[in-house]
């Protein structure tokens, strides 16, 4: 596709199947790689014990408060207890994700300045809890078009690797949903900033199944769920893939908004997560429910339940 092109949204009827440009899908090896983003509230090292006590066996967090640009001060304490009970929790991936504030493709300004020095803080306090991985939305062009988007994202990517040498912390942009301005709903975004930033090999890719669906790819029946897979890795590459985002989604194919749904509760539906669950190309890659939470985590459990179950 040319960078103007937009995704396939493929409708094909109930029942039929496209023929594949990828191998068969197998059953996975490895099914424990499923948990869930956590609640840091109480001080990170909570987390560790709420994903715990819904079996979870991967973990993603926020570092600091979400919606705000500067965050609690982490203690050195806090991140060695953080790292104690990771230990102790043998959880097999912890990862971060970045504020909602930090927008990387934003023109010269407060707001590019701003993302820079918070994903800087958020990177540092990966540092401090032993995360080596950090997602973030590729950003919001504002109506500067997608290109100079790109552009900019990569240019500020490699600003961030620039000011921290030292950092072990690799940097995951996620696909979207392509609501408002955002970049990062087709995989040639992504592909382009990898090429234009100058540490590509410290940059991953996360998949959202809610954003994929709401971008146009339709994963609802086994061909398109494989045409889809086969795009990222012909595009990017699928060694590029370090975290997948399992979520249904509340609105329709194609639909660009980002409003997450219980497993099997949204317009996504079930079957597209068995097709997920049942490559083993991926098994390897933690998949992690950003899905509606209560107060009693008992919807983690519910859908945990319904990923494993699809699994066996």
């Amino acid at each position: 596709m040319t960078l103007n092109s937009q995704p396939v949204v493929t409708n094909v009827p109930a029942g039929k199947r496209m023929k594949s440009r990828v191998p068969e899908i197998r059953s996975a090896k490895h099914h424990d790689m499923l948990g869930a983003h956590m609640s840091i509230a109480g001080g990170t090292p909570e987390a560790i014990d709420r994903a715990r006590r819904v079996r979870c066996n991967v973990l993603q967090i926020f570092v600091k408060n979400n919606n705000r640009w500067v965050g609690k001060e982490l203690t050195p304490e806090e991140g060695t207890e953080f790292k104690r009970r990771r230990q102790k929790s043998k959880l097999r991936d912890v990862v971060a994700h970045t504020s909602y504030l930090i927008n990387l493709a934003a023109g010269p300004g407060e707001v590019r300045d701003r993302s820079i020095v918070s994903f800087l803080d958020e990177a540092e306090r990966c540092m401090m809890l032993g995360i080596d991985a950090l997602v973030v939305h590729p950003g919001c062009h504002n109506g500067a078009g997608e290109r100079i988007g790109i552009e900019r994202t990569a240019a500020a990517i490699t600003e961030i690797f620039a000011r921290m040498p030292g950092s072990s912390v690799d940097i995951v942009l996620e696909a979207t949903a392509g609501q408002g301005s955002s970049i990062g709903y087709r995989f040639e975004h992504l592909r382009d900033v990898l090429a234009r930033c100058e540490r590509p090999e410290r940059v991953k890719v996360c998949l959202d199944t809610c954003h994929l669906f709401a971008a146009g790819f339709d994963l609802r029946y086994e061909g398109g769920y494989q045409e889809t897979i086969a795009s990222v890795d012909r595009i990017i590459g699928l060694e590029k893939l370090r975290v997948i985002h399992c979520n249904d989604s509340k609105r329709e194919l194609g639909s660009r908004v980002d409003r997450h749904e219980h497993i099997g509760k949204g317009k996504l539906g079930v079957e597209a997560f068995s097709f997920l669950l049942g490559d083993e190309r991926l098994a390897h890659v933690p998949k992690i429910l950003e899905t509606p939470k209560g107060k009693e985590l008992k919807e983690d459990r519910r859908n945990l339940r319904v990923l494993r179950s699809l699994v066996a």
